[in-house]
């Protein structure tokens, strides 16, 4: 069998080492700002001039250091600004001078680029041009990379503001350009069932279930051979039904039914969306899927889609997924805070420039205070330092207006590399939150109760085409939560207490796991259908920025960003993750019988290899279809080299939320 795609890619690791050197320095100085990924990648050669693109330029604000403290003050509790969140005018008082500005956009116009707006603090100004206009006004070359099977633009040597406006600019958003990726995955072999078939009244399917796991049972694996045969005592998968939570099971696993008791449902709050394209059916499918899941419609009142750069093409969004991303957030932010109000925000494109706009459009017209945005962009070790301090800039504001900025920290691991691992950008950047992953499984000896692990599925092949495997053969890692530690970004003084020198990921955890899943409902191609065992840290940010809304209104004001209150909580406000342990009798072993004898296997011989560090883990038999319907032993738990202990840890973050702990946790003292 083939290893995974994870091992494949351990050898790339050792020439990244070699061929990055970020200093930590240049997240300030921004002097040397040739994207260090560049090294890594294919160079295609010169990007079209002709090709429009979109840019937006930081300004050098009026004492940045003075608005760093100031920011950082805010979420000090000694500080008499604690919590006062800035306004627009506090704002205002950080922007240069209206000279300065008005010089870098004269500049601009002077290279053929055209001013589309300044933001109303006066922080940023963005502008539409070719790329031959951007290399002009920059005196720099711009070219088109490849990297690991993606395509994205970068330049190829210092890019600096040309004349007297170049001292005045603080970093760009749009020279250096990635793709971001929907976080969204379905487990494989998962169904749809057409609307039609099925009742909305009637409530979902009965054919789902949360008892993923089967009891301990004895499973024979003969082939079609007298030998090798084995036979392999554990825990299994459950078969006969789709795992999946529906809404109500949810709730109850996360402990949302005491916090709806008590009055917390998200009223008075807004969840803001943070989305590409989107798609014409959003608000059509997610009433469906209300109303079988018991939820409040959607109307003018409780639901809204903008469009900052106008109505994007959602057909192509269709193409990437983008439509299967925006229903799963809405219909699973809806699901946690069934009383806030869900905000939309549609980008025109992937590229990381359009994100950015839009989460500073979101922040200017105050459209919530918990944004949820399940992209990632790239890997932090990738990323030039103006592509990195752009994000950090734009979420800086956010920050210090009270808003919570919540993204997904990835759906593979560390990609096969070894610590610091493959941080994901933007979750990375200081002033984000990364939201991790989880896998929720039924205790198969307490019937009700549950274990919450770290997400990371994989699989060793028991029999493949009719063929025992003798010895068990490793398939490899499938997915799991991302995270790392930062090699551009030092470590916050928030996160002093956590190992490593640079910002680490993740900040929390939520459901993640496709294999303990959630449905959705989706129409594709004038279809309306229920789709199953969706999961990926999509799923995880969406549930984690809706009890950030319920924090909010038990608070009865914004608690800003959850990183750095969730750094600062106390033992017991966070349900912390713990290994599972491979020892109990629930976990698979097994024993093979072959000409030389039979060889028995416990839990961790037959995850040999696969383990990287990890000793706790759940493991289970079942299905597995490789061309034909073959046999495999399932891990959860296994996140590579994350691994899992007590307070903070690289799979989970400090944790997840769960019930009226966590509400009244992060609200105390407030």
């Amino acid at each position: 069998m083939n290893l995974s795609h994870r091992l494949k890619l351990i050898p790339i690791f050792s020439i990244m080492l070699c061929a990055v050197s970020v200093d930590l320095a240049s997240a300030q100085q921004l002097e040397n700002n040739v994207p260090a990924g560049n090294q890594l990648s294919k160079d295609l050669g010169l990007a079209d001039p002709a090709t429009e693109i979109n840019i937006t330029l930081h300004f050098k604000l009026n004492d940045k250091a003075a608005f760093d403290k100031a920011v950082d003050e805010l979420y000090d509790p000694p500080s008499p600004t604690f919590h006062k969140w800035m306004t627009d005018d506090d704002l205002r008082k950080y922007a240069p001078p209206e000279r300065q500005r008005r010089i870098v956009r004269r500049e601009l116009q002077k290279h053929g680029l055209t001013i589309l707006e300044t933001d109303k603090y006066g922080f940023t100004v963005r502008a539409r041009g070719t790329i031959a206009n951007v290399e002009s006004a920059f005196d720099t070359e711009i070219h088109q990379f490849e990297y690991n099977g993606k395509v994205y633009r970068a330049n190829v040597r210092n890019a600096r503001l040309t004349g007297e406006a170049g001292h005045y600019v603080y970093t760009v958003a749009g020279l250096e350009s990635h793709d971001a990726q929907p976080q969204v995955l379905q487990a494989p072999n998962a169904i749809a069932v057409p609307l039609t078939e099925h009742a909305q009244s009637s409530g979902f399917p009965p054919y789902t279930t949360t008892d993923c796991l089967t009891p301990p049972a004895s499973y024979t694996l003969k082939g079609q051979t007298a030998l090798p045969k084995a036979v392999y005592t554990g825990t299994g998968l459950n078969q006969n039904y789709i795992c999946d939570y529906l809404p109500n099971q949810l709730w109850t696993a996360l402990g949302l039914d005491q916090v709806y008791a008590a009055g917390y449902n998200g009223a008075g709050q807004s969840v803001v969306l943070i989305e590409a394209y989107g798609y014409a059916e959003v608000q059509q499918d997610a009433n469906a899927f209300n109303e079988m899941a018991g939820l409040p419609q959607f109307n003018s009142a409780n639901f809204k889609v903008v469009w900052p750069e106008g109505k994007p093409n959602q057909q192509k969004g269709v193409l990437l997924n983008a439509d299967l991303e925006t229903a799963l957030d809405v219909q699973w932010a809806h699901t946690i805070a069934p009383g806030a109000r869900i905000v939309v925000v549609e980008s025109k494109g992937l590229d990381d420039e359009d994100m950015q706009y839009v989460i500073s459009y979101a922040t200017q017209h105050n459209l919530g205070n918990s944004f949820s945005n399940s992209y990632v962009v790239n890997f932090d070790f990738e990323a030039g330092p103006l592509e990195q301090t752009s994000w950090d800039d734009t979420l800086e504001v956010a920050t210090a207006k009270g808003i919570s900025v919540n993204f997904a920290a990835g759906d593979f691991g560390d990609y096969g590399y070894p610590n610091p691992g493959a941080a994901n950008l933007p979750a990375i950047v200081p002033h984000a939150t990364s939201v991790g992953g989880t896998s929720i499984l039924n205790d198969v000896y307490n019937p009700g109760s549950t274990i919450t692990t770290a997400w990371g599925d994989t699989v060793v092949v028991l029999e493949s085409g009719g063929v025992v495997e003798d010895p068990p053969s490793p398939y490899g890692f499938i997915w799991g939560g991302g995270g790392g530690e930062s090699v551009f970004w030092p470590k916050p003084s928030w996160q002093k207490s956590l190992p490593g020198t640079g910002r680490q990921s993740p900040d929390v955890s939520a459901l993640a796991d496709p294999f303990t899943g959630v449905p959705i409902v989706l129409t594709r191609n004038s279809k309306q259908s229920i789709e199953f065992r969706l999961g990926g840290s999509s799923l995880a940010t969406p549930i984690f920025s809706g009890f950030w809304a319920l924090a909010n209104q038990r608070a009865g004001h914004p608690l800003g960003q959850a990183a750095r209150k969730i750094a600062a909580l106390p033992p017991g406000v966070m349900q912390d993750v713990l290994p599972t342990t491979d020892s109990t009798p629930d976990n698979l072993t097994g024993e093979i019988t072959d000409q030389s004898g039979t060889k028995k296997y416990s839990a961790s011989e037959l995850f040999r290899g696969l383990l990287d560090g990890n000793r706790g883990f759940t493991s289970a038999f079942g299905e597995i279809y490789l061309g034909s319907l073959d046999y495999a032993a399932y891990g959860f738990g296994l996140d590579t080299s994350f691994t899992v202990g007590p307070g903070w840890d690289s799979a989970t973050g400090f944790g997840t939320p769960y019930g009226l702990a966590f509400i009244n946790g992060v609200t105390a003292h407030e």
